[in-house]
């Protein structure tokens, strides 16, 4: 049974709810990453962070626990094609990464630096973890967006 998003479109009202997270997310990670660089502001994207994992955690965790509710993703995909079926299955491996990256990256820093934040030895680990996760959840949003796109806005196959 679908409910009904809010974007328009036949989807569920948490598939919906994880887009507009996706399209938030990276401009919100990229101002925590200018708050850091540029402003040497620790605190600020120390708390960013925390907040951006911890929503992301929750709108992906009840998107899961919704699409198990609706049978998955192929019970509501108007797409079913050979093409959409490795398109979500890459966007699933950013999607993995994503988490195992950002969970690694949170907890090290949790770990190993100082309260309040500032540099320290694991400042330059952490920066290539960051940059990684980054990179990661910047690959599975546009994958993201695009399994969305071609499976409920522009169907094709």
């Amino acid at each position: 049974m679908i409910d009904g998003g809010f974007l328009g479109y036949e989807t569920t009202l948490m598939l919906d709810v994880v887009v507009v997270s996706l399209v938030i997310v990276v401009p919100l990670l990229s101002l925590s990453l200018v708050l850091v660089h540029y402003y040497k502001s620790w605190a600020l994207h120390k708390r960013l962070q925390i907040v951006l994992g911890g929503v992301l955690l929750v709108a992906v965790s009840l998107f899961e626990i919704d699409m198990r509710r609706i049978g998955g993703f192929w019970a509501i995909a108007k797409n079913k094609s050979p093409e959409m079926h490795v398109l979500l299955w890459v966007h699933l491996f950013f999607a993995i990464t994503t988490v195992l990256l950002w969970a690694a990256t949170l907890f090290l820093a949790w770990r190993r630096f100082p309260s309040p934040p500032q540099p320290a030895p694991h400042s330059r680990w952490h920066r290539r973890l960051g940059w990684l996760s980054a990179l990661d959840i910047t690959a599975t949003s546009i994958t993201g967006l695009l399994v969305y796109y071609y499976g409920f806005v522009f169907p094709v196959g």
